[in-house]
């Protein structure tokens, strides 16, 4: 789970940290250096015999508020990504790390994860004031409306991401987390299956959630421009809060799928509050990443900063998560 201040129940947060962006054609001596980002023999990462998302997985999102249809197919065409094979360094490359993690029988994360069904609730079923709680309440209402609308309450491979638009505030949204993940309760949605959600921070907070594509109030830059003049590095889709959710979503998506009940893979001796494969790695986007440094990332050629391919052509900025093979913060973009 991710965490901006504190560890937080079945919360998961996510941090920011300075960057800065370099082309993807590094010089000959980066392409020769060591990287051990996050390495540590002090990380203990454990396995606890819970279930890991192993079949293929059918994804709902659940778009809460008014959305612009332009940031909405940014989101669509990352989750397309995430099983299509486009050229390297690609998002399903960088899924490949997330898959090394297995159950107790052997059998790794699932490759295919499908876009299976979307659920406007542009009417604010429950208001422009969430609880983390509410989440379970808006997922039971998605697979209760009337039909054609309704999604299908499915127990078995179904994995449903709640997404909130600019103007929906959520408890602890910018103050202690961007996103978080769980499961569902029988006596909400009927059964237990595994959800996520995540905030659109364009208007609230982009500087906490949707950083490095804009400059924490604290910083005295004025929040992004359109043209991405007061940017820090300047989003590869166009906008720093629909941008800035992606990788906030790939977080969300690489630790439900390896922790998806909070009982399997995770650090720590506190299951309530376990530091999960991305929050190992939060602020690490390339080699040479930590401590205040997001890492070499490259840039397309109107210097937007990005570090995986998608599919239409898309360029994408997401974090990398803990490998257990290399046993050290990963992703494709690595120079080693």
């Amino acid at each position: 789970m991710q965490k901006l201040h504190c560890n937080f129940f079945f919360l998961a947060c996510f941090v920011f940290s300075a960057t800065l962006a370099h082309s993807w054609s590094q010089n000959r001596e980066f392409n020769q250096a060591k990287n051990y980002e996050g390495s540590s023999d002090l990380v203990d990462l454990q396995y606890h015999m819970g279930p890991v998302l192993t079949s293929p997985i059918n994804l709902y999102i659940i778009w809460y508020g008014k959305w612009n249809p332009t940031h909405q197919s940014t989101i669509r065409d990352f989750i397309y990504s995430l099983s299509s094979p486009v050229p390297y360094p690609s998002v399903a490359d960088w899924w490949s790390t997330v898959r090394l993690y297995t159950d107790q029988t052997g059998s790794n994360i699932t490759r295919s994860i499908a876009l299976s069904g979307e659920f406007y609730d542009s009417a604010y079923s429950h208001g422009n004031y969430l609880s983390r709680l509410s989440m379970q309440s808006i997922i039971k209402y998605a697979v209760t409306s009337p039909y054609p609308r309704a999604l299908p309450l499915n127990p078995h491979n179904g994995l449903y991401l709640v997404l909130s638009s600019p103007d929906v505030r959520v408890q602890d949204f910018c103050r202690a987390v961007c996103g978080f993940h769980y499961f569902t309760f029988p006596t909400i949605v009927g059964v237990t299956v595994p959800y996520a959600w995540v905030g659109n921070s364009g208007t609230q907070c982009p500087g906490v959630c949707a950083y490095p594509f804009a400059w924490p109030k604290y910083s005295g830059k004025p929040p992004p421009s359109t043209n991405g003049g007061n940017n820090i590095m300047r989003a590869p889709n166009g906008d720093a809060g629909a941008d800035g959710m992606i990788s906030v979503i790939a977080h969300e998506l690489a630790e439900v799928s390896s922790n998806p009940l909070v009982n399997a893979w995770y650090a720590g001796d506190d299951p309530t509050a376990p530091t999960e494969i991305a929050d190992l790695c939060m602020g690490v986007y390339g080699s040479g990443g930590g401590g205040g440094y997001v890492g070499v990332v490259s840039k397309d050629k109107w210097g937007n900063g990005f570090n995986v391919n998608g599919v239409k052509g898309r360029k994408f900025l997401v974090q990398w998560v803990w490998s257990p093979v290399k046993r050290r913060c990963f992703g494709p973009n690595a120079m080693d």
